[in-house]
């Protein structure tokens, strides 16, 4: 009967641990090895379930009996200035991760929707040429960081990049804006196959970009 009563309270405390985890990692919908060829799959399993992982595990022990535990996670980015280092790192590192395994796919040559595809002519010149600013902002990131293409106020197309893992929807950057597609130049994200090699990861990830999510993303920038 004790261990029967032992074994209830641990099982609620779980529960209750779980209930009390506001964010979510969302499941890869792809296999680690799918994007075999640009990334390796010990890459992808490590940056999935250990870095991806503990972002969303930290975050959600940082907001924990504050405020923002009430908050949603577009509303905390959007006031970062006024949250803790350990909410803004990992807000960020939560935020950015699951928008890249999104824009990610083993579908080949997927191609952006005629609407982007018109913005992307329209701002940049053609898509390869916003490939090579993206690539460039990413490679030129000192450290570690992100590179974004991302839907201005105006309903803009504009490059950025930001440091660590902060983000254009943070009201510490200089260019906001909602981010429609986001390359991780953090080392963990390619070492293993690339090692210092950045520019070459930067050049092969575009073989296993999903334009269909990124043109999805850029549709709902649009309306907000």
């Amino acid at each position: 009967m004790k261990l029967f009563k032992t074994t209830i309270f641990f099982a609620a405390l779980i529960s209750g641990q779980v209930a009390l985890a506001q964010f979510k990692q969302a499941p890869l919908a792809y296999s680690y090895n799918a994007l075999d060829g640009a990334i390796d799959a010990q890459t992808m399993e490590i940056h999935y379930s250990k870095h991806g992982a503990a972002y969303t595990a930290n975050l959600n022990k940082a907001v924990t009996g504050t405020p923002l535990e009430k908050e949603n996670l577009i509303t905390i980015l959007s006031k970062i200035s006024s949250s803790s280092t350990a909410v803004r790192n990992n807000a960020g590192g939560h935020y950015n991760h699951e928008l890249f395994w999104t824009i990610l796919t083993p579908e080949k040559n997927t191609q952006p929707s005629e609407k982007l595809a018109k913005a992307i002519a329209a701002t940049f010149g053609s898509l390869n040429a916003l490939k090579e600013e993206i690539s460039k902002a990413g490679a030129g990131r000192f450290g570690s960081g992100w590179a974004w293409l991302s839907v201005d106020k105006d309903g803009k197309l504009f490059v950025s990049s930001t440091p660590n893992q902060d983000n254009p929807l943070m009201d510490v950057v200089e260019a906001k804006g909602t981010p429609v597609l986001g390359i991780d130049v953090w080392e963990h994200a390619y070492y293993l196959k690339y090692q210092n090699k950045r520019p070459d990861y930067l050049t092969t990830i575009w073989t296993v970009i999903n334009w269909k999510e990124v043109s999805k993303r850029y549709d709902e920038a649009l309306k907000k």
